[in-house]
């Protein structure tokens, strides 16, 4: 949310940046004009935030490119105003505004989710290497697939192509972003008990947008991420909880029903005497038959709910990070 100074020197808002660039398309407000990001207590011009760059290129008759990312940021200089910052995340709004970007984007948004679900989804039933593939190119993927909402969000062009976006730029940190979040996640989650891993994965939630939004260095991205969420942790989980309710119950679905399927099957198996080699393989096609559907449902579930949550969480990124001067190296 914005507050601006208007040509009759009053001040008006809080508005929002969609509000922003319409009023610069009408040409109600120009570079010049004096912007005051919500919390900041700083008044600014508006050429000063880069979200807003587009809509003033536009503006004066210049096109913006198509899938533009923004250029490389000084690490130390702009973490250091990021962490500055009074965070403030809203789940309210954030889950509203992502409903109005996907009722507005729903083609765009779901053809590229869909790509990335399909090569995800395609991954596991690689054999073997399979699972690797999947975590290697995980960052990648959603880092093409986050700056399409961000490009969204900001009144950028963009298109599913854009999803591949992340191997033609930052390949590498990418990679690592994605691969090093979830192998510690992990690791908290199955070595350290629940909370450490669940710790982590929340705070951890905008690495990867951090290094294909702002190029930063996987590392420095993770660590900005982890320091800026912690100020809100409870309010990320909650809003994750929420974006992705539909997933939670599904899961909770799923394992409830495997349990009470395999349980008395393993107590049979147990009771049953000597290993016998030909039962423990029934028992596993059993256990096989029932867990292939049930994790379809669970992928499917997920594949519908994407669109959704992702804008939820950019939205919130957006709220942390996206309203802050960005300068070069």
């Amino acid at each position: 949310m914005y507050k601006i100074i208007g040509g009759d020197k009053k001040e008006y808002g809080p508005i929002t940046a969609d509000d922003l660039r319409r009023w610069i398309a009408e040409g109600r407000l120009s570079g010049q004009s004096l912007v005051q990001a919500e919390g900041s207590g700083e008044w600014r011009t508006l050429s000063a935030f880069p979200e807003f760059a587009d809509a003033l290129l536009a503006q004066s008759g210049q096109a913006p490119s198509a899938g533009a990312i923004p250029p490389p940021v000084s690490t130390v200089a702009w973490t250091a105003e990021a962490l500055g910052r009074r965070p403030e995340l809203q789940i309210g709004r954030c889950l509203g505004q992502s409903w109005s970007l996907l009722a507005a984007n729903f083609g765009l948004f779901f053809g590229a989710t869909f790509l990335v679900w399909l090569i995800t989804l395609g991954c596991q039933f690689i054999p073997i290497i399979g699972g690797v593939v999947n975590w290697l190119i995980y960052g990648v993927l959603y880092g093409g697939l986050y700056l399409i909402f961000l490009n969204r969000i900001r009144g950028r062009p963009a298109s599913i192509g854009d999803v591949f976006a992340g191997f033609s730029f930052g390949f590498a940190q990418l990679m690592l972003a994605g691969f090093v979040c979830k192998l510690l996640a992990t690791i908290g989650l199955w070595c350290c008990l629940v909370l450490p891993g669940l710790y982590l994965a929340v705070a951890w939630i905008f690495s990867v947008p951090l290094v294909a939004d702002k190029r930063l260095e996987f590392w420095s991205a993770m660590e900005l991420s982890r320091k800026m969420v912690t100020r809100v942790w409870f309010q990320t989980l909650g809003l994750l909880l929420v974006a992705f309710l539909p997933v939670v119950l599904t899961f909770l679905f799923v394992q409830i029903r495997i349990s009470f399927e395999v349980y008395p099957v393993m107590q049979d198996l147990m009771t049953s005497g000597p290993p016998d080699f030909s039962h423990l393989m029934n028992v596993m096609m059993q256990i096989a038959k029932l867990s292939i559907p049930l994790t379809l449902l669970l992928k499917f579930v997920l594949l519908l709910n994407l669109p959704f949550a992702l804008g939820a969480i950019m939205y919130a990124y957006e709220g942390l990070f996206g309203a802050r001067s960005a300068p070069t190296a």
